[in-house]
């Protein structure tokens, strides 16, 4: 009935970032004159306003017919097992749960774009877990309201009523609440029946169900382990109870969220122990990591042509900038480094053949200074093959939580040896050996030829001896003639900043271009 806290997960791209050791004897000294490991942790911080795709956080998913389904009778059975010889109180159940529901909201509906929190609380147990899902959203960065219409005089409702108004969150009566609840929320969090609920519901909690069945898509509503209205093993039989859409269940859904078809339904209550689970014979979904929620049920159908972000970023002016696009691109660098941002060194490389037929693939810069970009790669791969074709080529730098991108173009050269030999020994040995194994681009008949080669390689290389650099191997620096600085702004109207030069002039001009 009750869960914990689950941590949000972001999906990235995974390029690691690698700190270079020193080099090995006999080895001269990088010359990249902006090595980007180890990073400095003394760079400048900058605060953004950010609004976030609500599909950048992927929870992991459970197919609902793989998860058990509770009676209200096997609900509280295991209620009473949890307070009894399992030693749970009813204020740590009830802290657990609306950790849950508020960690559950968090997932989907993000604090920049639904912030305004409705919090309608029953009298028992359910709306126990309301008050304490609208404490945390609170600390989450929401601004919650809380309808409290039959308080409960017991010491541990009074004390979470206090933990509330300690923290200046509004307590609305039914007599105040809008007509039209979409102008005042975003959220409505319908925590006023829980599954030991019987007979219709009595006013004021009728008028209020009524409201929320007025609802059309706007505010959603998320539904404490039974919705409102519903018969805790039949559902919505009778037709009268509201539509949430989400549902968040506490230890296992109960019998009535088979007739859920909303499109967000979370599960929490990590805490049953296999006891209890053998017991009623639970199946219970496999929880990642430390997560204590996890989603069920069927992907949400997705608009992809509705999908859109209304980006909140400082302004970016001409007289506020570099005049030297390469310090531009260090001070921004350097921010994205600061503000702890994954990968910050992970660029998209696109080069074309000499038929003209582009590709594009994510690689690391691994240094740049006022002569160039550089990475390293397998020279017999697609993208050196490309580029021994057609020296040009384009970067691109994407640092969503910052709502930046950087473009980057010109002709692209092979560094000197000496500093591909150099930098192939600051690798980690494994790396240095995963180099030699791979003939990259070209066809394996499968991972287990990559496997054996690189442990016959371990083996020979185990006595410390210097791994030799294969000689298709090294590093491309690209010379940019041009940049562009990409900040992301409300309505569209994005700022759009370009270095470009001149024939024949060593000066960099800067233009604003249309978004």
């Amino acid at each position: 009935m009750r869960s914990v806290m689950r941590r949000v997960t972001t999906m990235t791209f995974s390029f690691l970032l690698q700190s270079s050791p020193p080099p090995l004897p006999g080895f001269p000294k990088p010359l990249l004159s902006y090595s980007l490991s180890p990073l400095l942790p003394s760079l400048p911080t900058q605060r953004f306003r950010l609004r976030i795709l609500s599909t950048k956080s992927i929870p992991n998913m459970q197919d609902s017919t793989s998860v058990s389904y509770l009676s209200q009778r096997e609900a509280a059975e295991i209620d009473e097992t949890l307070m009894g010889p399992l030693g749970f109180s009813v204020d740590q159940l009830m802290e657990l749960a609306g950790l849950s529901v508020a960690t559950s909201v968090a997932e989907v509906y993000k604090p920049s774009e639904y912030s305004r929190v409705l919090a309608i609380c029953g009298p028992g147990n359910n709306g126990g877990d309301g008050l304490v899902a609208a404490r945390h959203l609170h600390h989450f960065g929401y601004k919650p309201s809380v309808c409290y219409p039959k308080r409960t005089p017991k010491s541990l409702y009074t004390g979470l009523v206090t933990q509330l108004e300690s923290l200046s969150v509004p307590f609305v009566s039914v007599d105040d609440l809008p007509q039209d609840l979409s102008k005042d929320f975003d959220v409505i969090i319908d925590a006023v029946f829980g599954f030991s609920f019987h007979g219709a519901p009595r006013p004021p909690f009728d008028d209020i169900i009524r409201r929320l069945l007025s609802l059309q898509k706007r505010p959603v509503i998320v539904s404490v382990d039974i919705p409102s209205g519903w018969h805790v093993e039949e559902g919505d039989h009778e037709g009268g109870g509201i539509k949430p859409d989400m549902l968040v269940s506490l230890t296992a859904p109960k019998l009535c969220a088979k007739s859920f078809c909303g499109p967000h339904h979370f599960l929490g209550g990590r805490f049953v122990p296999p006891s209890v689970a053998e017991k009623y014979k639970l199946k219970l979904p496999s929880y990642p990591g430390t997560s204590m929620c996890v989603r069920i049920g069927k992907p949400p159908k997705v608009d992809i042509s509705a999908m859109r972000v209304n980006y909140v970023s400082p302004e970016l002016l001409e007289d506020q900038v570099e005049s030297d696009p390469t310090l531009q691109f260090r001070k921004w660098f350097d921010e994205a480094v600061a503000a702890g941002l994954r990968e910050t060194n992970a660029m998209a490389l696109s080069t074309t053949n000499k038929d003209r037929k582009p590709s594009s693939r994510m690689v690391l810069l691994k240094g740049f200074d006022e002569n160039g970009f550089v990475w390293f790669t397998n020279y017999e791969s697609k993208k050196g093959s490309d580029l021994s074709e057609n020296p040009f080529a384009a970067l691109l730098f994407y640092w969503e939580d910052m709502n930046r991108q950087v473009r980057i173009e010109g002709p692209v050269e092979r560094i000197p040896e000496e500093e591909s030999e150099n930098y192939y020994h600051s690798r980690p040995r494994g790396s240095q050996i995963g180099a030699i194994v791979s003939k990259q681009s070209s066809v394996v008949p499968g991972r287990h030829v990559l496997y054996d080669e690189y442990e016959e390689l371990t083996k020979k290389y185990s006595d410390g001896s210097v791994i030799p650099k294969p000689k298709n191997w090294g590093g491309f620096r690209l010379k940019p003639n041009l940049f562009e600085f990409w900040q992301g702004q409300p309505s569209r109207l994005h700022d759009r900043l370009q270095y470009s030069l001149q024939e024949g002039n060593p000066a960099w001009i800067i233009r604003r271009l249309a978004p």
